[in-house]
C-alpha cells in the first residue's frame, strides 16, 4: 500500500443470507481525492460505507490509513468525519450529543457549534432539545457540523445535502473546499448531478460491483457563485415557487423576470430543476461572480 492511500478495499465481499450485496470490491482512495460514489438505490453504496465504517462483518480486507476499521475501531473513527444517509434516532439532547461527539475525537465542541451556525442551525438555542425531535434539515445540519467541526483526515458522507436549503448547501460547499487539500472525501449519492462539481473522481456501482472508475476535471471552484437571471414566457405559479425555494426574487416591475444566485457546484442541479419548466423558459443568463464581487456585496 502506498503511503498516500487513505482507503483500501481488497476483494471485499458482503453477503446477507444468500444475497451477495458486494462482489469482490477492489478500490483505493488517496488523500486529496474527492470521490463521488454513485449508483441507483440498491447498488451497494450504503453497504460499502457501512463496511468501511466497521459496522458490518465482511470477507476480504479494508483499511483506513493502514488500520482495519473493525479491529481498530476507536483509532480509525477518530480520523473520520461521517454523515449518515439516515439520521440515527438519538434521544440525547443536542448539547450533550455535541459534547459526546467532540470527546470521541478530542475536538472542540465550540467549533462544531460554530459550523452549525454557519449552516444556519443555532445549536445553543436547541441545547436541551432531544436530537430525535429536530426537523430533517436541522438534523442534517447538526450531523454535518459534527463531521466538519473537527480535524478529520477522511470525510464519508452519504447523501449529505439531501435535506439542505440552497443557502446551507452553498456553505457546505465552502466548508468542503477548506478541507479539500488535507482530507480524502467519499460522497455517496444516487444522482451524479448532486455531487459532480464537488469531486475529482467518480466511482459508479451497480448490483454490488464497480462498473466505472474515472478521474474527472477538477474545474469548478467549490466556493464560486453564479449570478442568474431567468425570463419566463409567461408568469407561472409552480415555476415561481421552485425559483423562490432557490432564493430567487422577481424583478420589481416584471414578475416574468427573476434574479438570484446559485452556488457554483450546484449549477447542474439547478439546471436540472429549470429543465422541468423548459416550455416556459424565454431566456436564462448565468455569470460567475468573482470573490471580490461577493466580498463587496457582503460589505454593502
Amino acid at each position: 500500500m502506498t503511503h498516500n492511500s487513505m482507503i483500501q478495499f481488497s476483494n471485499v465481499v458482503k453477503q446477507f443470507r444468500r444475497n451477495k450485496v458486494l462482489k469482490e470490491i477492489d478500490l483505493t482512495i488517496d488523500r486529496g481525492q474527492r470521490v463521488a460514489l454513485v449508483g441507483s438505490n440498491g447498488a451497494g453504496k450504503t453497504t460499502l460505507i457501512r463496511c468501511l465504517m466497521g459496522e458490518y462483518k465482511y470477507h476480504g480486507n479494508i483499511t483506513i490509513d493502514g488500520q482495519n476499521p473493525r479491529h481498530f475501531r476507536e483509532q480509525v473513527l477518530s480520523k473520520v468525519g461521517f454523515v449518515p444517509q439516515l439520521p440515527p434516532p438519538l434521544r440525547m439532547p443536542v448539547g450533550q450529543l455535541i459534547r459526546f461527539a467532540a470527546s470521541l475525537c478530542n475536538a472542540n465542541p465550540k467549533q462544531m457549534i460554530k459550523v452549525a451556525a454557519q449552516l444556519g442551525f443555532d445549536a445553543l438555542a436547541f441545547n436541551r432539545q432531544p436530537f430525535v425531535k429536530l426537523s430533517g434539515g436541522q438534523k442534517q445540519k447538526l450531523l454535518i457540523a459534527i463531521a466538519l467541526g473537527r480535524d478529520s483526515q477522511l470525510l464519508v458522507m452519504d447523501e449529505p445535502a439531501a435535506n439542505l436549503d440552497p443557502d446551507a448547501r452553498h456553505i457546505l460547499f465552502k466548508l468542503l473546499a477548506e478541507k479539500k487539500q488535507s482530507a480524502a472525501m467519499l460522497i455517496s449519492s444516487h444522482r451524479l448531478d448532486e455531487v459532480a462539481s464537488l469531486v475529482n473522481r467518480v466511482v459508479e456501482m451497480d448490483q454490488g460491483t464497480i462498473v466505472l472508475d474515472d478521474e474527472v476535471a477538477d474545474l469548478v471552484d467549490m466556493t464560486s457563485q453564479l449570478a442568474c437571471t431567468i425570463r419566463m414566457i409567461q408568469h407561472e405559479e409552480a415555476f415561481s415557487r421552485a425559483l423562490t425555494e432557490w432564493g430567487f426574487h422577481p424583478a420589481p416591475d416584471d414578475n416574468k423576470v427573476w434574479h438570484g444566485q446559485v452556488a457554483g457546484p450546484d449549477r447542474l442541479r439547478f439546471l436540472g430543476m429549470i429543465s422541468r419548466y423548459a416550455a416556459l423558459l424565454a431566456g436564462i443568463k448565468m455569470n460567475e461572480i468573482t470573490s471580490s464581487q461577493i466580498e463587496a456585496e457582503h460589505v454593502a
